[in-house]
């Protein structure tokens, strides 16, 4: 298939006519005049939100591009009456609710790679051309949309198709990924570079435990590291549910949950992309491992009484702030307690950094816990035990010869 730029796109405009290209120099002299919202302010009442749910992050591969090329301005919507002025409001902060600050700081990251690729190729990135937007995938693929000349991704490839797609909703423009342009080109970007999913190493119970004796129990961080490893752990919790508990139900507006501490364990209540879900988490059979001992001491010693659960701390690790724990934090955290731990030490340190992170502890449950897989899927939260059984994989494997079972 050939993809052949149409004409308009690469000549002058005569005296008196608009073309494209006018159109998205227009568009960006608006975007500099600060006419486009910012990324990061609430986008107006109207629009629709960046699908929620987990994002890879965006690879940094033009940071000077990024600086010059802003996110699209979305349609504004006509002026409202005074009385309406509330519900407005109160939509902005709906648009805002309806996807992740990870999902729009990706989608942001994607619509300024792609626009600086535009301009470097003399393109209009205005209005939606498939065939532009074809060969910009292509130059993903083939690693010359960027100056590293690293090919990107298959699943970075189909994450920016859908930023450029959601960008362009916001313009009033249609992105048809369906074209044969677009839709041709990934087929065979999947056949050509697909690969089979990278998964992360599991962190099995002995690994944990080893882990654990790498902090410090005689400071707060130390504390609370702990209950965080054993909570993440045995709740079988990403690491954005981890950070997102509040100590009771509607204390803190960024807050994805909460904790219920009983007599048998502790329940949380989390929010997620597929709605709310319970998760169970039983005492242990020893206070040095019970993640709810480990909860409660924290929470006892840091004073915490209101608000987020895990916080930052400072002071040499002596004093508790008000400010929640970022998701990273916990990635951050695995890595450095499994290399302490010497976890996986027939690998480099670079290898295990590259290994291990904060969904290490959600595989680990799964690949270590022996009951029926519908309790496990219960507890992670999968909508198909499919999903279940891929975390499974360490537990399962070998487990069922069909070698021996035909006789050789």
């Amino acid at each position: 298939m050939h993809l052949l730029l149409r004409n308009k796109n690469m000549q002058s405009a005569p005296p008196g006519k608009t073309t494209a290209r006018n159109r998205d120099a227009d568009a960006d002299k608006d975007l500099r005049d600060g006419s486009a919202r910012p990324q990061g302010t609430q986008a107006p009442a109207g629009i629709s939100p960046a699908p929620s749910g987990a994002v890879e992050t965006a690879e940094n591969e033009d940071a000077d591009a990024s600086a010059e090329v802003v996110s699209p301005a979305p349609q504004i919507a006509p002026i409202l009456p005074a009385h309406l002025e509330t519900l407005a409001d109160r939509a902005r902060e709906y648009v805002e609710a309806a996807s992740s600050p990870n999902t729009r700081r990706a989608y942001d990251s994607d619509w300024r790679h792609f626009c600086a690729w535009c301009r470097r190729q003399g393109l209009a990135h205005l209005p939606s051309d498939p065939q532009v937007v074809g060969l910009y995938i292509t130059a993903c693929a083939s690693g010359e949309a960027t100056g590293n000349r690293k090919p990107a991704a298959v699943s970075s490839i189909e994450r920016r198709l859908s930023a450029l797609s959601w960008h362009y909703r916001q313009l009033g423009e249609r992105l048809d990924r369906g074209d044969r342009h677009i839709a041709t080109v990934l087929d065979g970007i999947r056949n050509t570079h697909g690969r089979p999913p990278v998964q992360k190493e599991a962190v099995l119970p002995q690994d944990l435990l080893a882990m654990l004796e790498t902090l410090d129990r005689g400071t707060l961080r130390g504390l609370r590291d702990r209950a965080i490893l054993l909570i993440a752990f045995a709740g079988g919790l990403r690491r954005s549910e981890v950070v997102g508990l509040d100590v009771a139900q509607g204390q803190t507006e960024d807050g994805r949950g909460w904790i219920d501490i009983l007599e048998r364990g502790v329940v949380l209540t989390l929010r997620g992309k597929n709605g709310w879900r319970e998760v169970e988490i039983g005492r242990g059979s020893s206070d040095r491992t019970c993640p709810v001992v480990a909860l409660e001491t924290w929470l006892k010693l840091g004073r915490i009484a209101h608000g987020p659960v895990f916080r930052r701390v400072t002071g040499g690790g002596k004093t508790v702030g008000p400010d929640r724990l970022r998701d990273q934090e916990v990635a951050r955290l695995v890595k450095r307690t499994a290399v302490a731990a010497g976890v996986r030490g027939d690998l480099s340190e670079d290898e295990r950094q590259e290994k291990f992170s904060g969904h290490s502890l959600r595989a680990g449950l799964a690949s270590s816990a022996e009951v029926d897989e519908r309790y496990v899927q219960k507890q992670l939260g999968h909508a198909s035990a499919e999903m279940t059984r891929r975390y499974q994989r360490r537990r399962d494997r070998f487990r069922i010869n069909l070698t021996k079972a035909a006789g050789l």
